[in-house]
């Protein structure tokens, strides 16, 4: 049976902690990551950009690095399929919430119930809405899309106990056009100093632009399983993957003691 959207509203988590509450103080912020990023020109229009999850002081840097790649979209793009690991539950498979929208200080975020029913129907995602009333992955993407994209529906989806094919089945459902973009939110190593990060997200950075997540852990990405069958979609749909920043909290605003990685990436159509 069609499940239908929910009549909430999922109302921010983090805003106040992870990025400003005030709207016009987020915008601002948001516009000053995104002029700070260093240019994208000359590469193809991404269909699925990877980016990081922390408070902004620590991965906006790099994240922006991703959403001004994807700035050139506007008008183009009218729905992003934003999918990121769950942090708070434990839980099987893939989770879509029953709400309508997604609440930010700079407006609300409609869902595509049309999207998320056919996952259901397909029995690709379940309807859960524990693992989403926490979760910072995602939220903390909307306000750097919405700066790029202007308007747009959502797909939001975090990822439980699932197998990178799993993922990669609800990329290949949702793939459409170019009227789709793909978001995949995952912060990289956790809490080693700054250079034994630095080795450790180079080697995760090579299998990312290898499009091999086959031996990605929980210990190399939090998003592991996202990014994973991100990579095995690309590989399908012939994709590639360019690297835009790589760097860590010890990089940004954070001890060089005890460290989490981010890196930002950019997929698109391969030449020929």
């Amino acid at each position: 049976m069609d499940p239908g959207p929910g009549t909430a509203m999922r109302q921010a988590a983090v805003a106040g902690a992870f990025y400003p509450s005030d709207g016009d103080a987020l915008k601002a912020e948001v516009a000053a990551l995104l002029a700070a990023a260093p240019a994208a020109a000359g590469t193809a229009a991404p269909k699925a950009v990877i980016v990081p999850h922390a408070g902004y002081a620590y991965s906006g840097p790099v994240a922006a690095a991703a959403f001004g790649a994807v700035t050139p979209l506007k008008g183009t793009v009218h729905r992003v399929v934003l999918i990121g690991p769950s942090h708070f539950v434990t839980f099987t498979g893939i989770a879509a919430p029953m709400v309508e929208a997604f609440a930010t200080p700079l407006g609300a975020v409609p869902l595509d119930w049309d999207a998320i029913d056919l996952l259901v129907e397909r029995n690709l995602a379940v309807i859960d809405d524990r693992p989403h009333r926490d979760e910072h992955a995602l939220e903390v993407q909307l306000p750097f899309l919405m700066a790029a994209l202007g308007s747009f529906v959502v797909v939001p989806l975090v990822v439980g106990t699932a197998l990178a094919s799993a993922v990669a089945s609800v990329l290949d459902a949702l793939w459409g056009g170019p009227e789709t973009l793909m978001v995949v939110s995952s912060d990289l190593s956790h809490y080693h100093d700054r250079e034994t990060a630095r080795v450790l997200d180079a080697a995760t950075a090579a299998a990312i632009e290898g499009l091999d997540g086959t031996y990605l852990t929980g210990e190399d990405a939090c998003g592991h399983q996202a990014v994973a069958g991100l990579l095995l979609a690309a590989r399908r749909h012939g994709l590639a993957a360019r690297r835009l920043d790589l760097r860590n909290s010890g990089d940004t605003a954070g001890s060089p003691d005890r460290v989490v990685g981010y890196g930002a990436w950019s997929l698109a159509q391969a030449p020929e």
